[in-house]
């Protein structure tokens, strides 16, 4: 049976930001956003005082961020046939108990673990955040709302790093602290948040038959497609090798590679608060292959820069694709996606998140290997291309 979804009630005239269900699901995305972001400032002082050399700090993100690549269809399995809550509540505790937790360690292997028990933990937040979105609301609310919600986590993602910062400034463990807040918002997920829950458990062989399936629909492929080559824009091009390229042109301090990166989510922030406005004009999947042509125009504009300031040019054009694409790729799977494989379908999307974080640096690292930090935005550009003509193929028939 289907979930009992809220798309046949009438929708709460009340704005999204005054309506607790939205309020409660933000709070789970930008959870979610918070393992990474907010400890890598505590990254220099963590390496001197566990004794760690510098290139082995690479392992905590990775440490948190494999298990999402591997858990994300079984989580959205489970989340489908037992309901989102008996997923996300356990989770968003589990991240907070062994997050916390690490503040504690003062060995680097059990940090480590630490880290991977609470990526167990993260695994489910962000694809189950945005399947309760697809749950809540229908047509452009749940456009508009996606748009909020990406705005949201990339307030949190340019605000943790800030914190974390500060709170290192107090000692490495500090930032390792900040899990703690999951546990009440498991609390307010489990006796506050009111959502349609799946009606029963089906028969696990016919389930898994029936969503693999679905899965083979093209234009789901070309949305996971993009998904991952997101992230791979992102986080090889933009994270790994841009503030290099700033470093290496313009000498700039650290303070000033911290600005512009964050020009990024200021764009993001902004642009994917319309959303919904621009959902009513252009169709998602427009906007979707406009996205890939700001990645591609950002890409080619930063080795032809040569005043410092005028990267924030390239910068905002990619935060403002990132602002439409990244939102409208969730839309597009909750409409494309039967609604009774909504999680798993989502998950399998967060896999493909997971997928472009690892890659990305790894990929850009060949480009950088060919020919040096320019060839790294420019094979960026052709990426973002590419993906463009692969994701019209998918989703044109």
């Amino acid at each position: 049976m289907q979930p009992a979804s809220l798309d046949s009630q009438p929708e709460s005239p009340k704005p999204f930001f005054l309506d607790t269900n939205f309020q409660i699901v933000c709070a789970v995305s930008l959870i979610a956003v918070l393992g990474v972001a907010s400890i890598t400032p505590a990254f220099p002082k963590l390496a001197l005082a566990l004794n760690v050399e510098p290139k082995n700090l690479g392992l905590l993100v990775t440490a948190f961020t494999f298990p999402t690549v591997i858990l994300g269809p079984f989580i959205g399995v489970l989340a489908d046939r037992m309901g989102r809550k008996k997923i996300i509540v356990p989770s968003l505790f589990l991240f907070g108990l062994a997050g916390t937790a690490c503040a504690l360690a003062r060995d680097f292997n059990l940090l480590l673990f630490l880290r991977f028990l609470q990526g167990i933990g993260a695994a489910s937040l962000m694809s189950l955040s945005i399947t309760l979105i697809g749950d809540l609301y229908a047509a452009g609310r749940r456009t508009t709302a996606m748009g909020y919600n990406a705005s949201v986590t990339s307030i949190g993602t340019a605000c943790y790093p800030t914190v974390g910062g500060l709170l290192a400034t107090f000692g490495w463990y500090y930032p390792f602290l900040l899990p703690i807040v999951a546990i009440p918002i498991g609390l307010l997920v489990l006796f506050v948040l009111k959502n349609p829950e799946p009606q029963g458990e089906r028969n696990l062989k016919e389930y898994l038959k029936n969503a693999l399936q679905a899965l083979k629909n093209r234009k789901l492929a070309g949305l996971f497609i993009g998904s991952a080559a997101n992230f791979i824009l992102l986080y090889g091009a933009y994270i790994t090798y841009l503030p290099q390229l700033i470093s290496q042109t313009f000498k700039a301090p650290a303070a000033t590679i911290g600005l512009l990166l964050s020009s990024v989510s200021v764009a993001i922030t902004i642009t994917s608060s319309q959303l919904g406005r621009l959902s009513r004009k252009y169709h998602s999947t427009t906007l979707i292959r406009a996205s890939f042509i700001l990645y591609a125009l950002a890409m080619l504009t930063v080795p032809l820069v040569t005043n410092l300031w005028l990267l924030l040019i390239p910068t905002t054009i990619f935060g403002i694709g990132l602002g439409i694409g990244a939102p409208s790729i969730q839309t597009r799977l909750t409409e494309v996606a039967p609604k009774q494989y909504l999680a798993t379908i989502l998950s399998v999307n967060g896999t493909f998140f997971g997928l472009g974080q690892t890659l990305g640096p790894l990929l850009m690292l060949v480009a950088f290997g060919i020919g040096g930090i320019n060839s790294v935005f420019y094979a960026g550009a052709g990426f973002a291309i590419l993906i463009l003509v692969v994701f019209k193929y998918c989703t044109c028939l």
